[in-house]
């Protein structure tokens, strides 16, 4: 049987949370995931998901989810680093991985980022 619900007086429309959004936007970038069956799913329009899509992107300003982890593996020792300085190492979605040393200037760093990222 459906759903149906009702709204009183003058509201028409339905409120999202950030985070009911933030649920559903990930819910879009699951591996095998279909947009249009995830908007089935949670009752919104496909390009509701798409509009999301982009505030999000829009809100994040630049800055991304970081995960540390030890250089080491699991059946490996530390590994030392190829230079002497501390340095971080980016990872872009499997596609790309750059180290980049202290030393870098902020400026330089962040235009290697946006260049390897729209590879």
């Amino acid at each position: 049987m459906a759903r149906v619900e009702v709204i009183t007086g003058p509201e028409r429309r339905r409120r999202w949370s950030e985070d009911q959004k933030r649920e559903i936007v990930a819910a879009s970038f699951a591996p095998g995931a279909v947009v249009r069956e995830v908007a089935g799913q949670a009752e919104v329009s496909a390009g509701q998901i798409y509009r999301w899509r982009q505030e999000l992107r829009a809100a994040a300003s630049g800055f991304a989810q970081v995960l540390i982890a030890s250089s080491a593996g699991p059946d490996q020792g530390v590994r030392e680093p190829t230079c002497g300085e501390p340095a971080v190492e980016v990872e872009l979605a499997g596609k790309a991985r750059v180290r980049i040393p202290a030393s870098i200037p902020a400026d330089l760093a962040s235009a290697v980022i946006k260049a390897l990222a729209r590879r």
